[in-house]
């Protein structure tokens, strides 16, 4: 099974409060494990020109305007743009199955910091990480539900409404899922 591309939609049942209604989009997914980021979760008090000058990276009068999010609890300190596939660094880019990339390097936020790069874009600090097996235990469980991931989702502003908004794209209503797992 590789889910690479695809979402993860956290389930009422989530033991870990920092995955609570959250919608994380797969980066990559194999017999090593998954790295995905939270794509829901933005941090309340940074903005993305304050973290470019925190950085040391100048802006231009075109800076964009990026939304940056708690990607996940591995390397809270490390950045990450998730953005679409219509831009690509020298090195350091990441294709995302379902026409997204992801890049890890300072080139994007150079480019975004002066009105260029890729036309969507999303940072998130950190990332999700699971082991070998660790995510399909988890969905095994009932943590998550799995969708195909779509970028009108993915870069939405309204971040509040991406968890339901993905459990609608499904069919689904919220307050028919149950918190507890079973078997037919």
């Amino acid at each position: 099974m590789n889910l690479s591309g695809k979402i993860l939609i956290a389930m009422p049942g989530m033991g870990d409060p920092r995955f609570e209604k959250s919608v994380v989009l797969l980066c990559s997914h194999s017999a090593e494990g998954a790295l995905g980021l939270i794509v829901n979760k933005p941090m309340p008090d940074l903005g993305f020109p304050a973290l470019l000058d925190q950085i040391g990276i100048a802006t231009g009068p075109a800076v964009r305007e990026v939304p940056v999010h708690f990607g996940g609890p591995v390397e809270p300190g490390r950045g990450f743009v998730l953005h679409g596939a219509d831009w690509r660094a020298a090195a350091g880019t990441m294709e995302v199955p379902g026409g997204l990339a992801m890049t890890a390097t300072q080139e994007v936020l150079v480019a975004l910091a002066q009105g260029q790069g890729p036309a969507q874009a999303l940072l998130a600090l950190g990332y999700a990480g699971w082991g070998p097996g660790q995510l399909e235990s988890e969905i095994a469980r009932n943590d998550w539900l799995t969708s195909d991931a779509a970028a009108d989702l993915i870069f939405a502003r309204d971040n509040a409404a991406k968890w339901s908004g993905a459990l609608a794209r499904m069919r689904i209503d919220p307050l028919t899922l149950s918190a507890a797992a079973g078997r037919a």
